[in-house]
């Protein structure tokens, strides 16, 4: 017995993963814009060594390192964390350069997870939960997969910038997309089939 017709395409809609990508950079946004007030910079460099009050002996040099790091220009690093979130969220709401967008901020939110956030602290005491970064590398690492299996997304900047840059996939998809992809220089294109003649058998004279 014959079996159903199998689908040879997608049958779901490509917009939920963009709406998920512009909601995202919308709270994103939101997020950045609390790290211009004055607030925030002052105390900035009072967040990372408040984390670093009650952590285990073997992370002491890890939160010592960017303390010291950070200390004498600390209200140039908060400015940096300030552009560089309003950077991401801008990128996420149009939808630009979205593979070098998801992979940077992927290491920036594991960044402050592991400074600001102290790890989430979950091994000491009165912990609640692992904290937010984290869960926020993992939105982006998911936008990063479903990029790939989804491919273009039409409502991008990516979207119309590869129509007019060649190489622009490179920062923008996580694989070449099927339309970009030519074939190789040299190759002779395949001849159409010689034509039939009604009324003429094959291999009369």
């Amino acid at each position: 017995m014959s079996q159903g017709p199998v689908a040879s395409g997608r049958c779901t809609p490509a917009w939920p993963k963009d709406a998920l990508r512009i909601t995202f950079g919308v709270i994103w946004l939101i997020d950045a814009a609390l790290k211009w007030l004055p607030g925030f910079r002052s105390g900035y460099m009072g967040t990372i060594m408040g984390e670093a009050q009650g952590q285990p002996g073997w992370l002491q040099p890890w939160f010592n390192f960017w303390i010291r790091f950070q200390h004498p220009q600390a209200t140039l690093l908060a400015y940096l964390v300030a552009v560089a979130e309003t950077l991401i969220a801008l990128a996420l709401i149009a939808g630009f350069a979205r593979k070098l967008t998801y992979s940077a901020a992927i290491v920036f939110s594991v960044l402050i997870w592991a400074t600001a956030e102290g790890f989430g602290g979950p091994y000491t005491s009165g912990a609640s939960d692992i904290g937010t970064a984290v869960i926020y590398a993992v939105v982006f690492a998911a936008l990063l997969a479903l990029s790939y299996y989804a491919g273009p997304s039409r409502y991008s900047a990516d979207y119309y910038l590869e129509q007019k840059i060649t190489w622009w996939w490179k920062v923008a998809e996580t694989r070449r997309p099927a339309a970009a992809e030519a074939p190789a220089a040299g190759t002779p294109a395949a001849e159409p089939p010689a034509a039939q003649v009604p009324g003429v058998l094959s291999g009369s004279a």
